[in-house]
């Protein structure tokens, strides 16, 4: 068992928890959630006996053995596998006394250390070892190589993996998935469900948080509350409880409202198309735990596009890669207005190589790329958070794209995204990895782009970002391609899905919950393949004709996709105008102004006939989406 009680922390002067108590038990997988700087980290290295509580009283078996994720990057020329089987010390002290004991004339304790070495499955320590490994995404080879030779994402895993070996009692997993690749995760979750001692993980990753957690432990206002249940449970139970504050009411229904018209769009004619239906079931559940996130600090949309052309950007048989190196070839991508693509495909398939190629052309080693002359590109990724200017503020930094704007309107702007106070004019070199990514959205946002290139825009983003950058997504007028392991996210935002893999780019057909499957039959596939040699001259002519079925299936679908994209266009043009005349219709004076009497029954039959287009656009939009996805 582990148990706090009345457990008090602090980093210098701040309080970070105070009056905290809960305890854990075996077999409990308890997520620990809130904002970044609540002391979700400190209380792990309270737990590890790297800090001191400043109150109250931990209580640990001192026989528990307790495992974590070490944050330094591994370093040494020792294998891959040596270093994961390093995470088990009794077993390396065994093996040790068993290498001194064999070595020995005589060593009457040698059977001791025989039967403990069998009580521990100590002799299949290698095999379980190489399940890590293989488990994590290393291919078999690479578990021989030093651990030197790998890059920094991988070298966390490693770390992973040796925290994993370790036969523990309590595991501590800070922010597990941030240097996985998605078959990764859905791993690490049948692994983690199966973990039979007390699991604290945290996550804001909510996918993994409700597949994995029984229990969450959320850190609010210094306080740890615990729920029973995942995070989805958590959600209701703590929108059910702020609905009961008449204090948050106002702003709750505020919120609900912003939701509801999402909702509206699709509720009563959604009744055929799977597409339709998707979406109306995300933004329904997104409605319901609405008041659970109502507190955030972050409110954020994008900014309506200047213009929105029809094609935006198109790869026509494009090779990509790096110098002489091919990653993907065979690209046939045209991205036009309204396309909302989420890219799916393992860690080194090329997802971020092809962004690249779409995003700048960087990445283009053979074939066109089109670029509409209206398009605007909005690229995140990783490596921008190293660009910023490390002694410049985030007001300098947004001045770069306003500045014509009061400094007063400079604050709201960046208040939106967690930046307030003074904080907005410090230095940006001892930011967070969070608060740099903010930042960088923030900017991003703010050129207006009718286009958006994401690679994994949530990571060292919390929950309560994760879900402002959610709402705001789902409410994005443009295109959009994203590269994300952030399952909510794909499916809140996404109504195509793209795969990568073994060097081609093409339609996935099936649902985001079928991803798993898919990686189930190619690793089958794979599995098949060792045993079976192909002529290289075959395997060319099979990936040509399959290149070749793939441009037919385009062909084929191309007029359908087209159908639904000018449906799409229209419907935005209406919902425009409709906005025009409800703002005009809200002005008090035609209502008591005989003289306007004229203006208003004109402005009425404009609304009325305007929801009646809707209407048959929307019901004209589902039949040709169900058609488009019987066809697919």
């Amino acid at each position: 068992m582990l148990a706090l009680s009345n457990i008090g922390l602090r980093r210098g002067p701040l309080v970070l928890i105070e009056g905290a108590s809960f305890q854990a038990h075996a077999g409990q997988r308890i997520g620990i959630i809130g904002p970044n700087g609540c002391g979700k980290s400190s209380l792990f290295a309270m737990i590890l006996g790297e800090l001191e509580p400043d109150g109250g009283e931990l209580v640990l078996d001192p026989r528990y053995e307790v495992a974590h994720v070490a944050q330094e990057s591994p370093r040494g020329n020792g294998t891959a596998i040596d270093y994961v089987m390093d995470g088990d010390r009794e077993l390396r002290q065994l093996q040790m006394a068993i290498a001194e004991g064999e070595a020995a004339a005589d060593s009457p304790d040698l059977h001791v250390l025989y039967e403990r070495m069998e009580l521990i499955d100590g002799f299949t320590a290698e095999s379980r070892a190489s399940r890590l490994l293989h488990g994590l995404g290393f291919a078999a080879e690479a578990s021989r190589q030093p651990v030197d030779s790998f890059s920094g994402g991988w070298r966390m895993r490693l770390n992973l993996a040796r925290a994993l070996m370790c036969r523990s009692d309590i595991l501590l997993l800070d922010e597990p998935t941030n240097h996985l690749d998605l078959p990764a995760i859905l791993w690490l979750e049948r692994w983690l469900r199966r973990y039979e001692g007390i699991l604290l993980v945290v996550s804001h990753d909510r996918d993994f948080l409700d597949s994995v957690c029984t229990r969450i432990a959320h850190i609010e206002n210094r306080a740890i509350n615990l729920f029973t249940g995942n995070f989805s449970a958590f959600e209701k139970l703590r929108a059910e409880q702020l609905s009961l504050q008449q204090a948050m009411y106002a702003r709750q229904q505020k919120q609900i409202k912003h939701m509801q018209s999402f909702v509206d769009r699709f509720r009563y004619k959604a009744s055929k198309a799977r597409q339709a239906q998707s979406r109306v079931k995300m933004l329904e559940r997104m409605e319901k735990i609405a008041p659970a996130h109502v507190d955030s600090p972050f409110r954020f949309h994008f900014m309506e596009p200047e213009k929105q052309p029809q094609h935006l950007l198109g790869l026509t048989d494009a090779k990509v890669g790096y110098d002489d190196t091919v990653v993907l070839e065979g690209i046939n991508l045209n991205l036009t207005a309204g396309d909302r693509i989420g890219l799916l495909g393992m860690n080194g398939a090329g997802k971020s190589t092809l962004v690249k190629a779409l995003s700048s052309g960087s990445t283009l080693l053979d074939g066109e790329r089109h670029l509409s002359k209206d398009t605007k590109i909005g690229y995140f990724a990783q490596h921008q958070l190293d660009l910023l200017r490390p002694e410049s503020s985030p007001v300098d930094h947004l001045q770069d794209y306003a500045a014509g704007d009061r400094e007063q309107d400079l604050r709201n702007y960046l208040g939106r995204f967690g930046f307030g106070g003074e904080r907005i004019f410090e230095p940006v070199a001892p930011f967070s990895g969070g608060e740099k990514a903010r930042l960088v959205l923030a900017l991003m946002i703010r050129q207006k782009p009718n286009l958006l290139l994401l690679d994994e825009p949530t990571n060292h983003l919390d929950l309560e970002m994760r879900q402002a950058l959610s709402i705001a997504l789902i409410e994005y007028t443009g295109a959009l391609v994203v590269i994300s392991h952030d399952r909510h996210l794909l499916r809140s935002v996404c109504d195509e899905l793209i795969i990568v893999h073994d060097g081609i780019v093409e339609r996935f057909d099936r649902s985001l919950d079928d991803y798993p499957a898919w990686i189930r039959e190619q690793e089958d596939k794979a599995g098949q393949a060792t045993s079976k040699w192909q002529d290289p001259a075959v395997k060319s002519v099979n990936r040509k004709q399959q290149r070749q079925d793939q441009a037919e299936q385009r062909r084929r679908l191309k007029p359908l996709r087209d159908k639904v994209r000018d449906v799409e266009k229209s419907l935005a043009s209406k919902r425009k105008r409709l906005t025009e005349l409800e703002m005009l219709l809200a002005d008090t004076a035609l209502y008591t102004d005989p003289d306007r009497k004229d203006e208003l029954m004109r402005l009425l039959d404009d609304q009325r006939a305007v929801n009646s287009a809707i209407e048959s656009l929307e019901l004209e939009w589902l039949e040709a989406s169900e058609i488009l996805e019987e066809a697919s």
